[in-house]
């Protein structure tokens, strides 16, 4: 055998057997990572039940809904053609939150998050995302899409419930949800301000560090796998996200942010808060705590910021 049918071989090899890898590679981390593929993915039960520290969140969250259990009553709202699913806990006030939680978190994940807007006189939606939970659909558009909901989501707080204020808190990509909803033209008068944690400039950043650290396919793969989210999905993981809108805003926005979060990093944050176009900005700065998880560690700093936040802006 010569070396020239050598050298055809291996190019044969090359493109039968390795150059589809990080297509398909990407396409399978897309799929685990962003895409809904059973009912029961992404549902209303822990995410990380053998995660401590994750689990006592969700269990600290879990002892909140059933010490409120009398006020809570579930919600449902249409938006671009999704059924959604919530639940409302009406204390009576004329003012309310959406607590809008991160990927693949269903609504009992926030419960964990209420207890400062209780004590303000909020009264709280945590809601299923769409394509979590109860809620219909099958991609994560990264809040690309579902800041609509928030809109909707909004409404209902005010025609039904007539809550004359609605606030949005926002967690990872809840926080970027949130802000597509505030600067969005369509954004209602009554939807009134933000409060963010972890905010990340845009979603490929965190998107990345978690790839990394995971081992999965980067470089060309994740190209692909930004293509598929993009035009697939609907998601912009490059040339879409908070630093890109955060300039639009004139609404009060406290961000709250750890000093230790290891992917939505905090250089990052002093940027979007340099950025952010609202006179009324507040940034609260949390000693420690890794992302998503600033409260489990300060939650008296965390609640006083938020509640402080409500006082100035929005008054008793």
């Amino acid at each position: 055998m010569d070396w020239v049918t050598v050298l055809i071989i291996i190019a044969v090899v090359i493109l039968i057997l390795v150059l589809p890898m990080p297509p398909l590679a990407a396409w399978i981390v897309w799929r685990l990572l962003l895409v809904r593929t059973k009912p029961e993915k992404w549902g209303r039960k822990s995410s990380f039940p053998n995660d401590p520290e994750y689990q006592r969140l969700f269990d600290e969250g879990a002892e909140w809904g059933k010490a409120h259990e009398q006020y809570k009553q579930p919600v449902t709202i249409t938006s671009d053609g999704f059924k959604l699913a919530g639940e409302y806990f009406d204390f009576g006030y004329d003012r309310a939150v959406i607590i809008i939680a991160g990927r693949t978190e269903g609504c009992n994940y926030s419960y964990f998050f209420a207890p400062p807007y209780e004590r303000s006189g909020f009264n709280v939606l945590v809601i299923d995302n769409r394509s979590h939970g109860l809620s219909e659909g099958k991609y994560n558009a990264i809040g690309c899409k579902e800041y609509r909901d928030i809109i909707e989501w909004s409404r209902m707080l005010h025609d039904k419930f007539g809550n004359t204020k609605v606030v949005c808190h926002g967690i990872c990509i809840g926080a970027s949800t949130a802000l597509n909803a505030l600067v969005s033209d369509e954004c209602p008068e009554w939807l009134a301000g933000m409060i963010s944690e972890g905010m990340y400039t845009r979603f490929y950043e965190p998107f990345k560090l978690h790839m990394i650290e995971q081992k999965r396919p980067i470089g060309l793969g994740l190209w692909i796998l930004t293509q598929l989210e993009k035009h697939i999905a609907g998601g912009d993981m490059v040339h879409d996200g908070p630093i890109f809108r955060i300039d639009r805003l004139t609404k009060p926005i406290l961000m709250i942010h750890s000093r230790k979060d290891s992917y939505a990093r905090p250089e990052n944050a002093v940027l979007l808060y340099d950025k952010c176009g609202s006179t009324h900005k507040h940034m609260a700065w949390m000693e420690s705590g890794e992302h998503s998880r600033s409260r489990l560690v300060h939650p008296e700093a965390y609640d006083g910021a938020i509640e402080k936040f409500l006082a100035e802006e929005f008054g008793k």
